[in-house]
């Protein structure tokens, strides 16, 4: 099921997208929680009606990084032994077809194409075999990066945390199978990365447990699983489309921010 958030007349609700056909898409409007029990109203609206905002109201974002080896390599660095975190602020969230806004204090900014777990359940301590019990599903996600700002500072909160700076979207899958899927990434619509989530050094299963370990994870949590290789430069006026598959594409257009 894919389980979208959205606006329609100044008004926000969690919906399940329907149908097969771009330009046919319509959403079932959520009555109640969608990480609990819930029902569809039965209350169809087009998708071409609504505005997609996040399809997560998350309380942090766990973001993993050099989880995958060519691209630990192409930045020069050495693949960690155990996972890497930091954090990403709930406020750095938009959707599809927001715009992401050039920070003013940097000069080089990156695309970072990334597979989204979103948390389901309250959970502490998880153990592997029951770390599929604690996903809700998974979305596509832009680790929009500062990169000469994160060369320079030895923390890289601004230069991963600005506002914008985590593009999530177009809405959560929650029937999928995240081990072997195709990642891309295009700017302009020219391919710049392209891996699959099976190149992982630690996979999903070692994120949860490692920081379920520190942490106590919320419902609408979001973990970040790293990008493949082929990170670049994004300027003003670009169109950068995050697209996995059996999820869709993430779009969202650079603009200089106000």
């Amino acid at each position: 099921m894919r389980i979208a958030r959205f606006s329609i007349d100044g008004n926000v609700a969690f919906g399940a997208v329907e149908g097969d056909k771009p330009d046919e898409l319509v959403v079932d409007i959520i009555k109640g929680s969608p990480y609990a029990d819930f029902e569809l109203s039965g209350v169809k609206v087009p998708l071409s009606k609504v505005r997609l905002l996040a399809p997560v109201i998350g309380h942090k974002i766990v973001a993993f990084g050099r989880n995958y080896a060519a691209h630990a390599k192409e930045l020069g660095h050495e693949v960690p032994d155990a996972p890497f975190a930091f954090f990403k602020p709930a406020t750095s969230m938009i959707g599809s077809g927001d715009a992401i806004q050039y920070p003013s204090f940097s000069e080089e900014l990156h695309h970072e194409a990334e597979l989204a777990v979103v948390i389901g359940r309250m959970c502490r301590e998880v153990p592997r075999e029951r770390v599929k019990d604690v996903i809700f599903g998974y979305t596509c996600a832009n680790d929009v990066t500062a990169r000469d700002v994160q060369k320079r500072e030895k923390q890289w909160a601004r230069a991963k945390g600005f506002d914008t700076s985590c593009p999530l979207g177009p809405w959560v899958e929650t029937e999928l199978d995240p081990s072997d899927l195709t990642i891309q990434c295009t700017v302009n619509g020219q391919q710049r990365q392209l891996g699959r989530t099976s190149e992982m050094v630690h996979s999903i299963e070692d994120l949860v447990v490692n920081i379920s370990e520190a942490m106590t994870l919320l419902p609408g949590d979001v973990i970040l699983t790293g990008t493949p290789e082929g990170v670049g430069p994004l300027n003003v006026g670009d169109e950068v489309a995050v697209t996995i598959e059996g999820i869709g594409t993430l779009t969202n257009k650079v603009i200089k921010r106000g």
